[in-house]
C-alpha cells in the first residue's frame, strides 16, 4: 500500500473515530437518560481511541519526516543559492571575462534583454551585442540559453551538493 494511501485511510478512520465521538457525546447531551447501545458500549470507545492513538502516532511520524525532508531541501536551495554565485565567478575566471563583459552575462543569465541590459548600462544597444557576442564565443556557446545551460549543468550535477555540504560541516 502507498504512504499516500495509508494517509487516507488513517484519515478516513480519525474522521469516524471524531464522528463517533461526537454522535456519542450529542447522544448523552440530548438524551442523557436514554438508552444508547453503540454509545456505552466500553469496548467499541476503546476500539476507537486506540484507532485515533494509532493515527496520531503515524501522523506524527510523517509530520517529523516531511519537516526532515522540507529542512533538507531548505539547505540544498542555499547550497545551489551560494554555489551557483560560485560556479558563475568560476566560470568568468576561466573565461577571463572583462568586468563589463562579467556584468553583461550576469544581467543576461538573468533574462534581461538587449534593450533592457542596454539602458542599466546606459550604453547602445550595439554594445551589449558585441559584448554579449565575446561571452558567448569565450564560453563556446551559442547563446545565451547554452550559456544559462553550462551553469545550470554545474549545479546540477552531486558532486557540488555533496562538495558544499562538506565544506558547511
Amino acid at each position: 500500500m502507498s504512504r499516500s494511501a495509508v494517509l487516507w485511510s488513517l484519515f478516513t478512520l480519525q474522521a469516524f473515530c471524531c464522528a463517533y465521538f461526537l454522535l456519542d457525546m450529542t447522544w448523552d447531551l440530548l438524551w442523557p437518560t436514554g438508552p444508547n447501545r453503540i454509545a456505552d458500549s466500553d469496548t467499541l470507545e476503546a476500539l476507537v481511541t486506540v484507532a485515533l492513538f494509532i493515527g496520531l502516532i503515524f501522523t506524527g511520524s510523517e509530520l517529523r519526516h516531511l519537516l526532515t525532508r522540507q529542512d533538507q531541501l531548505d539547505d540544498q536551495i542555499k547550497i545551489a543559492s551560494g554555489a551557483f554565485n560560485e560556479v558563475m565567478e568560476a566560470r568568468f575566471e576561466t573565461w577571463s571575462l572583462t568586468a563589463a563583459e562579467r556584468e553583461v552575462a550576469i544581467l543576461a543569465i538573468k533574462g534581461f534583454s538587449i534593450a533592457e541590459i542596454a539602458d542599466l548600462r546606459e550604453t547602445k544597444q550595439g554594445t551589449i551585442k558585441a559584448q554579449c557576442a565575446s561571452v558567448y564565443k569565450k564560453a563556446d556557446v551559442t547563446g545565451r540559453l547554452q550559456l544559462l545551460s553550462l551553469f545550470l549543468d554545474d549545479l546540477m550535477s552531486d558532486d557540488l551538493i555533496k562538495t558544499a555540504q562538506q565544506a558547511a560541516k
